[in-house]
């Protein structure tokens, strides 16, 4: 039989973090859905979920810049079913930055949101995950290895994450594992991006195709149910995108 396991997702009201919280609450996990601006998305997929299945799901707002935000949002979500065990660190601040002329404001924003939030509310939740014999799960990005032209403080931001991810694994293993998942071209920025650059990207990608949030949740189920024995790896699902210069 199935163990039902408690899960936060943070960032998990769209996009990939929602395809995330459908694909884990349809097999039967509970899921503390973390959001900050799209309330009505969160909340709307929290009903959806509870009508399925009551009291599977629940809605925790956090601004995940500020420590206390990130203190409360773990303490909620350990007493809303007595422990967490499995935290997914998916929100993720993504813009473009001129490294001339980036302001303080945004290489915090960048940072706070992509590095330092999970870095704490790993830390805030390591008791209900080391009793749990829990896991971490990091959505990191394939430019965390080589960094992305015009975007460098969100590419640093990455690259700590994946040094997060592998330092973690060292320092909280036996009883938890940590694992990250870098997506290639899954789905394309929320900003505008014109078909030329779409066109380029798609033919520097092996499988010449973007991939779709629902692949990123099957890593995401595959680290959580399938990996005993892996911990501090990062899964590229890039269509063979860094196989390419």
């Amino acid at each position: 039989m199935k163990t039902i396991k408690n899960i936060l997702i943070t960032g998990a009201a769209k996009r990939i973090g929602a395809s995330c919280a459908r694909l884990l609450h349809t097999e039967g996990h509970n899921i503390a859905l973390h959001y900050h601006h799209s309330d009505q998305q969160a909340l709307s997929l929290q009903q959806e979920f509870n009508q399925t299945r009551p009291h599977s799901a629940c809605c925790l707002k956090a601004d995940l810049k500020q420590l206390d935000d990130i203190q409360q949002l773990a303490m909620q979500a350990s007493t809303e079913w007595n422990g967490i065990d499995v935290l997914i660190n998916n929100a993720s601040a993504f813009f473009p930055d001129d490294f001339a002329t980036t302001s303080e404001q945004d290489w915090d924003t960048l940072l706070d949101t992509n590095l330092k939030a999970p870095f704490f509310l790993s830390q805030a939740l390591l008791p209900t995950l080391r009793k749990n014999q829990g896991c971490i799960i990091n959505i990191i990005d394939i430019h965390a290895e080589r960094g992305l032209k015009g975007y460098p403080a969100y590419s640093i931001s990455k690259a700590g994450l994946a040094a997060l991810t592998r330092s973690l694994a060292k320092e909280l293993g036996p009883e938890i594992r940590v694992n990250g998942i870098a997506p290639g071209a899954i789905l394309w920025p929320e900003q505008d991006m014109d078909e030329s650059t779409k066109s380029d990207i798609l033919a520097r990608i092996a499988l010449k195709r973007s991939g779709s949030p629902q692949d990123i949740a099957r890593a995401v189920r595959f680290f959580i149910n399938d990996a005993d024995y892996i911990t501090g790896q990062i899964l590229a699902i890039d269509g063979g995108r860094t196989l390419f210069n």
